[in-house]
């Protein structure tokens, strides 16, 4: 029991800035920390829920609302999967040889291509907060749920573009079967989740995740040969951008 709590605070200590005591890293406690990534969607979803309750009661405009929501899972995350969208962008649109972009991945510094996608991100994700109504709680929550699923099973059951690095280090100590085990049960709790609270919707942000995915290894293979740590968080920033696209159209 002791070393489920250590892992499930290794996995918000290094994938949110919510508090949690401070672990000291080891094989036992990091083998089935990622069991545990999904869980961070919760919060950000409930602040997202808690933030249209208040803004109900303070009678609150919606572009405030929107800016809130666009705002809110960043401050649960630190920005860490938005630096990978960011480093991804650089790095696909730089057209060059597999290895330059990999080397423009663990650049620090941002380039033009980095701005403009983080522009463009948050644009689209504005629009899609402003039409989001009471209605689509508490079945949105799960979004960023599925994301955080599919992300983890990205970790354990794709093909490394290094040798080295952050994600390739879950990875190595992460209990395959265990982790692959507790992503398939997010991922049909999430998604059992959406279709009940919203069958249209729901079954359509699990189509757009599936495909969001499927991109994703594809993108990865034939761009950089596997995949990293910012490409893992590209994939979760454009997934759930698409799902609350899906909310916003539908």
């Amino acid at each position: 029991m002791r070393t489920l709590l250590e892992s499930c605070f290794v996995a918000f200590g290094m994938y949110s800035k919510i508090p949690v005591p401070r672990i000291t890293w080891n094989e036992k406690n990091m083998r089935l920390c990622v069991c545990f990534f999904p869980l961070i969607g919760i919060p950000a979803g409930l602040l997202m829920w808690g933030w249209q309750i208040l803004a109900d009661m303070i009678h609150a405009g919606a572009l405030l609302r929107a800016a809130v929501f666009c705002v809110l899972p960043v401050l649960v995350t630190g920005g860490i999967h938005i630096d990978g969208l960011l480093d991804t962008a650089d790095a696909l649109f730089s057209y060059r040889s597999q290895e330059d972009k990999l080397k423009i991945l663990s650049d620090s510094r941002s380039g033009a291509f980095a701005i403009l996608a983080g522009i463009c991100y948050f644009v689209l994700y504005f629009g899609a907060a402003g039409e989001i109504t009471s209605g689509d709680f508490p079945g949105l929550i799960s979004i960023f749920v599925l994301s955080r699923a599919f992300s983890g099973l990205g970790l354990v059951l794709l093909r490394k573009a290094k040798g080295s690095g952050l994600l390739k280090t879950f990875s190595d100590a992460a209990a395959s079967r265990e982790v692959t085990a507790a992503m398939i049960f997010w991922l049909l709790s999430a998604g059992g989740l959406l279709i009940v609270f919203s069958p249209v919707k729901g079954a359509a942000v699990c189509m757009v995740s599936l495909l969001v995915f499927i991109w994703y290894r594809h993108m990865a293979y034939t761009q950089f040969g596997g995949i990293t740590g910012d490409l893992a968080g590209c994939f979760l920033q454009v997934c759930e951008l698409l799902s609350l696209l899906v909310f916003a159209l539908l």
